[in-house]
């Protein structure tokens, strides 16, 4: 998908993409930072719009590792699943299924856990559900980092989680919040 085309996406979606622009190099980083990655079996990713932090996160995952990435676009879906790499699974559907999909390949909890969720921009109760989801199957131990572009939300990691430590990327446009919780 184009510049161009990921900003229409965002104009036609805002509420599901969250954003008008791609996340920078800096954010994908970020976004990926606290992730043990020889260790990682199964990554999920939340939110994964076109693949661009998927990218990053397949870049440095082992050849017998495994991304379960959920998006709800089925444009953006499209996107990923042309990266045509065995390793990824193109969920369409919500995240709260995130119990089905790794019953699926077999794995009882993820290592790790990468959203890009807009919450902000969901009802409360759908957001805080699908932060449970991604607690109740993240292996003890496990991080899970969520891309923000305000704080608003952060309360429903701080009551699924507890502690949360934030840290704020300046290069990407715009500036925006990763927010690090651990299980």
């Amino acid at each position: 998908m184009s510049t161009f085309s990921f900003l229409l996406e965002g104009f036609r979606n805002l509420r599901t993409t969250g954003t008008f622009t791609r996340s920078s190099p800096a954010l994908c980083r970020a976004a990926i930072d606290r992730i043990d990655f020889p260790a990682a079996k199964v990554i999920v990713e939340l939110g994964a719009g076109d693949g661009v932090i998927t990218k990053h996160i397949l870049e440095r995952l082992p050849a017998d590792g495994k991304v379960i990435a959920f998006e709800v676009s089925p444009d953006l879906c499209d996107d990923m699943r042309a990266l045509n790499d065995p390793r990824l699974i193109v969920a369409q559907d919500s995240a709260e299924n995130i119990r089905h999909y790794l019953d699926q390949i077999g794995a009882d909890k993820a290592d790790h856990i990468v959203s890009a969720i807009p919450f902000a921009a969901l009802p409360e109760d759908l957001g805080k559900s699908i932060v449970r989801a991604a607690k109740d199957t993240l292996r003890p131990g496990g991080c899970y980092n969520q891309v923000h572009y305000s704080l608003k939300t952060k309360s429903y990691y701080e009551d699924a989680f507890g502690e949360v430590e934030t840290k704020r990327v300046w290069a990407n446009l715009p500036p925006a919040w990763v927010l690090y919780c651990m299980r």
